[in-house]
């Protein structure tokens, strides 16, 4: 009498590791398991089970997730019925984790596919299989947790004795045998960004003055204001190792000291609102002392708050003294005149005599300066205003604008020879400066 023929059963061996060290061995630890799975499936061999070609191997991923990419490929594998055994060595293999093994089962006999367990031998297909698989991930679970409690209580022991515990070192630090170690030139930055915030009090136009200037962070990314507002917050700059917000005295050396640390604090501690319109009110106003009415007096600057907005003005004296009335033009808007007196300034920089003006002021200081360099140097006026911070912009106007006359329907600019002499000095310097570091 013959022996019925055994259904063909294909096997799927599913090996994993935690950790990364020793998979670069010859024989890791994924080699011992797989081995041990092969071996039993070919025990099996009389009850039709095969191995099939594909190799389920996770080197390096922890089992309290199903975010591995082999076992995705082993699930996907499954779905297209292309598996009916998963064959581990042991169960927590697979997973650690009660409620991720619950759903690996689930698609388990969805598709009729049996898991099988080598050194813990039990049928998924069995009540009896499902009890002792339950208990047996129950432990699973609970050793995992267990791991877990320990490693958090000696990183938490590790981090009260100011220890670095790992992880990418912050712009200032580099990491020398697990240890921060300064890094003078990213230091320099650090110190550099504490101190203009401390100054200007405005993390958004620090960002954008940093960004324009080049600076980086740690990998090579732009500076932008998420960043700064995270390196103004990490206590490790005053040399402190912060573990659930309560900081210990760490055992690198601090960068920043506590008076400048407390005073960026105490810009922080303002909401962002009340910083950025304090900023705003500090900024310089172009034409300060330089603006005059018809009536001969001066406009002074002046601002207003509707609706959470600034406006800018500039107001008459002669309003200021006599009322409403005393002057023709009595208020006006700053941003209009600004922009109107810089586009003079810049189409009369532009004019042939202001050019010959010029280059007699400047060729006293500057030998053999000729009147082509003056007229490429002014070009490069215009593009350089743009990028100047609101402060420089004040003084270059300070600088080459003696006074402005508003009327009420003409704006009349009388500028400074010296003064622009003095503006070709400073672009001569930088284009010199340019020259020798390139």
């Amino acid at each position: 009498m013959k022996k019925p023929v055994a259904r063909k059963r294909r096997c799927a061996v599913y090996t994993r590791k935690s950790s990364e060290e020793g998979l670069d061995q010859e024989f890791n630890s994924l080699h011992a398991q797989r081995e041990a799975c092969e071996a039993f499936i070919a025990s099996q061999k009389a009850e039709g089970w095969v191995p099939i070609g594909d190799r389920y191997d996770d080197g390096g991923f922890s089992g309290g997730t199903l975010d591995r990419p082999a076992l995705q490929r082993l699930i996907a594998s499954i779905e297209a019925g292309l598996i009916d055994v998963v064959v581990v060595y042991k169960i927590d293999r697979l997973s650690r984790s009660l409620m991720d093994f619950a759903k690996l089962v689930e698609v388990f006999d969805r598709h009729n596919v049996t898991f099988v367990s080598v050194t813990q031998s039990f049928n998924t297909t069995t009540s009896m299989g499902r009890l002792t698989l339950n208990i047996l991930l129950s432990f699973a679970q609970f050793e995992r947790e267990v791991i877990g409690e320990r490693i958090r209580d000696k990183f938490a022991a590790s981090r009260k004795k100011g220890m670095w515990m790992g992880g990418h070192p912050p712009l200032g630090y580099d990491v020398t045998d697990r240890k921060l170690v300064v890094n003078e030139a990213e230091a320099a930055t650090v110190r550099m960004i504490f101190e203009r915030f401390a100054k200007g009090g405005s993390a958004t136009k620090l960002a954008q003055e940093l960004a324009a200037e080049g600076v980086t962070t740690k990998r090579g990314k732009p500076v932008n204001k998420g960043f700064l507002y995270k390196l103004l917050n990490n206590r490790v700059y005053i040399g402190e190792a912060v573990h659930k917000g309560i900081g210990y005295p760490g055992e690198h050396e601090a960068i920043i000291d506590l008076a400048l640390w407390d005073r960026v604090h105490a810009i922080l501690a303002e909401s962002p609102r009340t910083r950025a319109a304090r900023t705003r009110a500090q900024t310089p106003a172009l034409l300060k002392g330089l603006i005059y009415g018809p009536t001969g007096h001066t406009l002074s600057p002046s601002h207003t708050r509707k609706g959470g907005r600034l406006y800018r003005y500039y107001v008459s004296q002669a309003v200021l003294k006599d009322g409403p009335g005393s002057c023709p033009v009595g208020r006006i808007s700053a941003a209009e005149i600004e922009a109107a007196v810089v586009d003079q300034l810049r189409a009369l920089l532009r004019a042939p005599e202001i050019i010959v003006a010029t280059w007699r002021a400047a060729r006293t200081e500057i030998e053999n300066l000729s009147e082509i360099d003056v007229r490429e140097a002014i070009e490069r006026f215009d593009p350089l205003w743009d990028e100047l911070f609101p402060a420089e912009r004040a003084r270059l106007v300070q600088l080459l604008v003696e006074r402005v006359d508003v009327a009420e329907d003409s704006v009349e600019i009388r500028l400074r020879t010296a003064g622009l002499g003095r503006l070709m000095a400073e672009l001569h310097a930088g284009e010199t400066e340019s020259r020798r570091a390139a």
